[in-house]
């Protein structure tokens, strides 16, 4: 029955992604496109109003003739699936981690080295300069064109007994994470057991104990209400890996030239709101937590980052990589 229902959904979103072709169709034969935007989050996540700013920057700027209809909370399908609609033409953007993305374009990789970055300023001064922008247009060779990078925060352990304090904390714990390389070897480096599995399931899974723990920012950490089961959390901060605003080439390439404008303009500037509604949701979710009482630990990070450097030293045998991570090292 799990199996079935789980087809199902599949199903449905493929059926709400041909309604939407339909729609689009119907909407360019009266002078105006119309963007099918999918992705994963709730609508109460800061991504998910950065993307409603987009939508109005957008709709602003081409007078109404470019405009973005969102289908949020999964309702297409997970992100995989979603980048995959986007490269046959299926969907026109969504949302997605840079992990999801590093499955379809090596360079994403880079993004979800532990401790890449020494804060979120170092890590914007990267996102928002060449290197950034050499990341997101790398992606076209695989049909999907990074716009912009929104602000996911710094991802950090969550479990059901007691705290991660230290690298030796981990070990026996299954610790649920991405089905992203990175992720899982991260995880395992840790000490840990790592152990894929899709977010929607992990609620369930926390309930009944078939993970111990997870990892992921404040709000995710909030919205998705592991928090309820999940009374320790650990602000270790082991990866900003930044969420990526995906076009599909083939969508991208109906675009006239001012119509991309509109668009890359839009992406632009809505990362200056996205950035506020992040701060402003992690300084509410914050206070949720504390009335919870969920215990807060911040521990000494540099044994965590001794243990997980030799994910980077990987990284660097590849030139292509070495590059990325010399630049970025050198900001």
């Amino acid at each position: 029955m799990w199996e079935f229902n789980i087809v199902k959904r599949k199903f449905c979103g493929l059926i709400w992604a041909v309604v939407c072709l339909l729609i689009t169709s119907c909407s360019e034969s009266t002078s105006h496109k119309t963007l099918l935007f999918a992705h994963s989050l709730p609508i109460t996540h800061p991504v998910h109003k950065g993307i409603l700013s987009m939508q109005e920057i957008l709709n602003e700027k081409s007078g109404g003739k470019l405009q973005i209809k969102i289908f949020p909370d999964g309702q297409l399908g997970s992100e995989r699936e979603m980048l995959e609609l986007l490269q046959i033409g299926s969907v026109a953007m969504t949302k997605v981690s840079a992990a999801s993305m590093s499955s379809f374009a090596p360079e994403y990789k880079v993004l979800g080295i532990p401790y890449l970055f020494r804060d979120s300023e170092h890590m914007f001064n990267v996102l928002e300069g060449e290197v950034g922008k050499e990341i997101l247009e790398g992606g076209s060779d695989y049909l999907l064109r990074g716009l912009c990078f929104y602000d996911a925060g710094a991802r950090s352990f969550y479990t059901l007994d007691g705290f991660i304090k230290t690298p030796e904390d981990l070990k026996g714990k299954k610790i649920r994470v991405m089905n992203d390389q990175m992720a899982l070897n991260m995880v395992n480096n840790l000490g840990g057991s790592a152990t894929p599995m899709a977010y929607g399931e992990l609620y369930t899974a926390l309930q009944q104990r078939v993970v111990d723990g997870a990892e992921n920012n404040v709000p995710s950490f909030v919205t998705s209400n592991h928090y309820e089961i999940c009374k320790f959390y650990t602000l270790d901060e082991h990866t900003m890996t930044p969420d990526v605003v995906v076009v599909g080439t083939k969508f991208w390439d109906t675009l006239n030239d001012t119509e991309k404008e509109w668009l890359q303009s839009a992406a632009d500037e809505s990362v200056a709101r996205q950035k506020v509604f992040w701060r402003e949701t992690v300084k509410e979710n914050m206070e949720v937590l504390e009335k919870a009482k969920v215990q807060i630990y911040r521990p000494d990070k540099s044994p965590f980052i001794a243990k997980t450097k030799s994910i980077m030293e990987e990284l660097l045998k590849d030139p292509s990589m070495k590059k990325i991570i010399d630049q970025i090292n050198d900001q």
